[in-house]
């Protein structure tokens, strides 16, 4: 079920509307919160949130939500007019910072996500400087999870394993890219993970077993 948002140009004209349209916003960060890469991801989030639904045009979107958890995959979701589903997960990196390694998801959740395939998770990663109290965004990357690169991503050991960009400064993008081909590579790569993982469990259990009778031969106190 293809999109035709990531199968043609439109996904550029995206993130061309999206990069304009907070470059062009004012009065988005005061002088006590410029220097906050948290206050300024924010400001863009809440920016997005409410006008996205222009940002997308009718083309591309039919119905429309910004309310989610906390915890949930998405900040932002829209159903397109051919009925595909699309949960969008904003992410910000301050150009000025070193080094940046942010969570996408649950490699469990997506998986469950991908078992429908109208349905897209979608990285919006908006890469920016902040000049006094405007943001200044670079790049806007608007793209399925499928788009990035695995030269470009890692594994995080939380619960089933949290996909991680490994470097916010290095976004490897592959529109050419498969989601069964994708998928593969992430079977693949778990398939390496899991038992690395195991491995350290065993040197836990091991050390916490000679903690306990190091405990043991202790006298109460």
């Amino acid at each position: 079920m293809t999109s035709k948002i990531f199968h043609s140009d439109e996904r550029h004209a995206i993130e061309a509307r999206i990069k304009n349209f907070l470059n062009s916003a004012t009065d988005v960060l005061s002088a006590g919160t410029a220097m906050s890469p948290r206050a300024a991801g924010d400001a863009m989030q809440e920016l997005l949130s409410a006008n996205f639904k222009a940002l997308l045009g009718p083309e591309n979107c039919a119905e429309y939500s910004e309310s989610f958890a906390r915890r949930a995959m998405a900040d932002l979701a829209f159903t397109d007019p051919s009925g595909r589903y699309y949960v969008v997960d904003v992410k910000t990196h301050r150009l000025s910072t070193k080094f940046n390694m942010p969570n996408l998801t649950s490699i469990e959740r997506l998986a469950r996500f991908y078992e429908e395939e109208r349905n897209y998770f979608v990285i919006l990663m908006l890469s920016y400087d902040v000049e006094g109290t405007k943001i200044h965004v670079h790049r806007a990357h608007f793209v399925p999870v499928e788009f990035l690169d695995w030269e470009c991503l890692t594994i995080g050991a939380l619960g089933w394993g949290q996909l991680q960009i490994a470097n916010s400064n290095i976004i490897a993008i592959n529109d050419t890219n498969t989601r069964r081909a994708w998928m593969l590579t992430m079977c693949e790569e778990l398939l390496e993970f899991y038992p690395k993982e195991i491995g350290k469990i065993g040197e836990r259990i091991t050390y916490f077993e000679r903690i306990k009778e190091n405990w043991l031969a202790r006298p109460d106190q």
